[in-house]
């Protein structure tokens, strides 16, 4: 195994050791988990704080989720656009929120430039997807980008939402219909 492998198996072994552990992982869990010897660890990074800021980077590196969104087919209507949009926004909330509280983090990291210009060009991707519905809206697309984008942020936190987490579909019913009766029904 060439280096970059080995420290690509070790960064994928610690992720999950991290949301389960915290920062309480030890190398010997993280070699277990890698099958390797303990010694091998130093032999691609320099610390363990040095291997657990990798994992912590490769966990909240956006690339991944922007090729999810990049595959949404946006030729539907538009709640199985935001339906599916916001399905995939909780997924990477929850997982990151699951994260921040296992290392103890009260907050996101600090931004590097990279990490704003990955989350300008999900905002970006957003309104792409709703862009084609633009004429069935009555707030701009870039408008219903941020709000689904709060929404479903808000909705997912588990203390924000005292616990109870709000439903995809939750979600979509309040951009797509408010919390109004139909004056109809």
């Amino acid at each position: 195994m060439t280096p970059e492998d080995r420290r690509a198996a070790l960064v994928d072994a610690t992720v999950p050791l991290l949301v389960a552990h915290g920062r309480g992982l030890t190398t010997k869990q993280i070699a277990d988990a890698a099958g390797i010897a303990e010694g091998t660890i130093f032999r691609v990074f320099e610390s363990k704080d040095d291997l657990v800021l990798a994992a912590v980077e490769q966990a909240l590196d956006i690339d991944p989720f922007l090729g999810e969104l990049e595959a949404i087919d946006s030729d539907r209507d538009l709640a199985a656009v935001l339906l599916d949009l916001v399905t995939r926004m909780q997924v990477r909330f929850r997982s990151i929120f699951t994260l921040m509280s296992a290392m103890g983090m009260v907050g996101p990291p600090r931004a590097h430039q990279h990490m704003e210009e990955g989350r300008r060009r999900g905002e970006l991707l957003t309104v792409a997807l709703i862009e084609p519905h633009r004429a069935e809206l009555t707030v701009s697309p870039t408008e219903l980008a941020k709000l689904v984008r709060l929404l479903t942020f808000s909705g997912s936190h588990p203390h924000l939402s005292d616990g109870q987490t709000l439903r995809p579909e939750q979600i979509v019913a309040v951009l797509l219909h408010g919390v109004l009766k139909n004056k109809d029904s």
